[in-house]
C-alpha cells in the first residue's frame, strides 16, 4: 500500500509537470524532481501551496525579482529562487 506522503509526492510531480506552458512545465518539473525526496512533510505542504500560485506570479518572482507578499512568505519560494538547472 502506498502511504499518503508518496501519494502527495506523485500529485506534486504531476502538478509541476502540467502547468499550461512548456517553459513552466520544464522549470517546475526540474525543480520538483530535484527536491521532492529531500523535503519533509512540512516542506511538501509548502511546495503544494507554492504550486498553487499562478504561473505568471512564479515566473515574475523567479526571472524578474517581482515579489508578491504571498509568494515571499512561502519557504519553498526561497529555495526555488536560487534554483538553477
Amino acid at each position: 500500500m502506498i502511504n499518503k506522503l508518496e501519494i502527495l509526492k506523485k500529485r506534486l510531480i504531476y502538478r509541476a509537470s502540467y502547468r499550461g506552458t512548456k517553459e513552466m512545465d520544464i522549470l517546475l518539473s526540474n525543480f520538483v524532481n530535484k527536491y521532492i525526496d529531500k523535503f519533509d512533510d512540512i516542506y511538501l505542504r509548502e511546495l503544494e501551496n507554492f504550486l498553487n500560485f499562478e504561473d505568471e506570479l512564479i515566473l515574475n518572482y523567479y526571472q524578474y525579482d517581482i515579489i508578491d507578499k504571498e509568494i515571499d512568505k512561502n519557504k519553498v519560494s526561497k529555495i526555488f529562487k536560487t534554483f538553477k538547472f
